[in-house]
């Protein structure tokens, strides 16, 4: 048994070193599976691989139909033919579109038209950009035409001269305007407020525009939050996403129906559910959700309960250590889902409702997996300093041995409410870090939705409190194990996690040997001036800078990084992308240029065209050769 044994080892060994370590090449070389949708006949999925063609600097795409009994995928010139369009009305007399419309002259050329070669823009309130974009006093509005034989008639608005937005800014899209079943009315979601008040509210409601009257009522007058994502069962009944607070962006997200005219919250009553995506059921008496838990993102359905008084039963479908990120189509006992985890992308899968199992429908990256190694993943709870419960991802490289010492990367995640799932990032991939040989750990500090609401809301207008100790309590944790190189660790994130960063750079107190900071947020004051979204500051802070007598809005300000500046003493990466409005480019350049008076070894990686992400093929891979680059220099 023993000779066996030996034979067995050797022969993994051999295995796993035959196997590639995952590189940023072979990371970018990776297919990107994306569902499309199920095909009228309900026997294919169709599904999207997005490849990156570095030479090109772009993605080229590939459309697929493999039959959901199982076989093999045939590419697709188009897809159009095979899909529901859901653009035409249930009974296939209109079809509805989006476009710009141009409402406010806010270009030099709009004010002054024999100045046709002026650049000069005029804006007399906020919204002046968003995201990447600046706003030319143009908005997305609805339309819906006649549809004859294929052909659109003359579209009309349904938002006729209103200066708000649908789809919404940034990220809206087809999910923002949608048919009632009975093809009467075009429901749509919008925030009817133009200018300064739409950037400090986040109070988006839910429409319905009847095509008879051309009247439109507010469904959702009463909720002062989010009302997004409407969809609507075989009854003819709605339901949607709902926040309560207006200016929260991170508030509990439920999943609410309408019975009657009354919204019943279905749950509402778990403090624990904080809702990411939903489907009604195909029999329209419950829904399939998507909400994270125990550092995972999984399914779970709950009962429409009507105006009963019923307490809805909600169940969670499946459990592992992976995350279910999007719900294609339910097909009988079985869901069409996407499930990833931190060594794997996104395939698509066919998910049994009532036993959970999952069965892989697509195969896109299965023959790359085979080649590369493979890295350990670990669910650790610590005791923070203040006697809390934290759950934290420890990520393993490939043939850890915990006789050897490694270095190690702390990971601070962005959102600042955003959980640290097993999510496969192509940027933030924790398996590419470890790859390299890092120990990485991943803590889901305080900010973190999945673990109830307090929780969740306990970063907000304390950003340099508790949150920052979470980060230094994981890495005295981690660093008891002598497998962890304790004069080889550096902390990495972006966004909130680069504020993350920038603060721990000064209160570290010699924990970490190097920093890289993507985005982040360095001076609180013009972050407030500058950025786009007015309300996440507003709320984040609890205030602005110039309430001198508002003690939490100061507190606040306080916690801003440039503050300790006279304490950095460690080299830094500091990553910023020039078209991010966001977090917009003073905040990287005035941590840069801090460091550099410091005289601290500092680089600045700049993106001139990126936004708040890094989304080109070949900036992806320069950011990943820095990235590394400045950890094998620095760590």
């Amino acid at each position: 048994m023993r000779k066996l044994f030996i034979i067995l080892s050797a022969f993994f060994m051999l295995k796993a070193n035959a196997q590639q370590y995952l590189s940023p090449e072979t990371l970018l070389k990776l297919g990107r599976v994306s569902a499309v949708g199920i095909s009228k006949d309900k026997q294919s999925l169709i599904y999207k691989v997005s490849t990156p063609n570095i030479a090109a600097n772009k993605l080229d795409s590939k459309e697929y139909a493999i039959p959901l009994a199982g076989g093999q995928p045939a590419e697709l010139t188009s897809s159009e033919s095979l899909l529901d369009n859901n653009r035409i009305s249930p009974d296939g007399k209109y079809i509805l579109s989006s476009e710009a419309v141009k409402l406010k002259k806010v270009m030099g050329s709009d004010l002054y038209p024999e100045l046709d070669k002026t650049s000069a823009q005029v804006y007399t309130a906020l919204n002046y950009r968003h995201w990447d974009t600046w706003f030319d006093g143009s908005f997305s509005h609805v339309f819906f035409a006649p549809y004859t034989n294929g052909q659109a008639g003359q579209k009309k608005d349904i938002m006729p001269n209103e200066p708000y937005f649908c789809p919404q800014q940034p990220f809206g899209g087809d999910e923002d305007f949608i048919w009632s079943p009975d093809s009467k009315q075009i429901i749509y979601v919008t925030k009817k407020k133009y200018g300064t008040d739409y950037a400090v509210s986040t109070n988006t409601d839910i429409y319905a525009y009847d095509i008879a009257s051309g009247t439109t009522k507010n469904l959702t007058e009463a909720n002062k939050g989010y009302d997004v994502a409407p969809a609507f069962n075989k009854q003819g009944k709605m339901a949607w996403l709902q926040m309560k607070t207006d200016g929260y962006e991170a508030d509990k997200n439920d999943l609410v129906v309408m019975t009657n005219g009354v919204t019943v919250n279905l749950t509402g009553h778990n403090d624990q559910i904080n809702v990411s995506s939903f489907i009604w059921s195909n029999d329209g008496k419950s829904l399939f959700f998507i909400a994270p838990v125990n550092g995972t993102e999984q399914l779970f359905t709950v009962n429409d309960i009507g105006l009963t008084r019923m307490l809805p039963r909600i169940q969670q479908i499946t459990k592992g250590d992976f995350d279910i990120t999007s719900i294609v189509a339910q097909t009988g006992d079985e869901l069409i889902v996407a499930r990833e985890d931190i060594s794997r992308a996104s395939e698509i899968y066919k998910l049994h409702i009532k036993t959970g199992a999952l069965t892989q429908l697509t195969h896109v990256n299965d023959e790359a997996y085979q080649q590369i190694a493979p890295v350990k993943t670990e669910r650790r709870w610590i005791t923070t300093s203040d006697q809390q419960k934290m759950m934290e991802w420890i990520v393993y490289p490939p043939n850890f041995d915990p006789t050897k010492k490694y270095p190690t990367l702390l990971y601070c995640q962005g959102g600042p409410q955003s959980a640290t799932t097993q999510f496969y990032s192509y940027r933030w991939n924790f398996h590419l870090m470890a790859s390299q040989g890092y120990i990485v750990v991943i803590p889901s500090r305080r900010g973190m939705p999945g673990f109830g609401t307090r929780w969740n809301a306990d970063v907000s207008k304390d950003w340099g409190g508790k949150v920052i100790q979470d980060y230094l309590d994981a890495i005295d944790d981690i660093s008891k194990e002598p497998y962890v190189d304790k004069d080889r660790r550096a902390a990495v994130g972006a966004s909130f996690g680069g504020y993350s960063v920038f603060a721990l750079a000064g209160r570290h107190q010699k924990r970490f040997k190097t920093f890289i900071a993507h985005d982040g947020v360095f001076d609180f004051t013009a972050m407030t001036g500058t950025t786009d979204e007015l309300w996440f500051e507003q709320w984040e802070k609890g205030g602005y800078y110039w309430e001198k007598d508002n003690k939490i809005a100061q507190r606040s300000y306080a916690a801003s990084p440039l503050n300790a500046v006279a304490h950095w003493d460690t080299p830094i990466l500091i990553v910023q992308g020039g078209k991010d409005y966001r977090v917009p480019i003073e905040q990287g350049q005035g941590a840069f240029q801090a460091a550099q008076l410091r005289g601290i070894k500092s680089k600045f990686l700049f993106f001139p065209d990126e936004n708040h992400w890094v989304l080109k093929p070949q900036n992806a891979m320069v950011w990943q050769r820095e990235f590394f680059g400045w950890l094998k220099e620095t760590l």
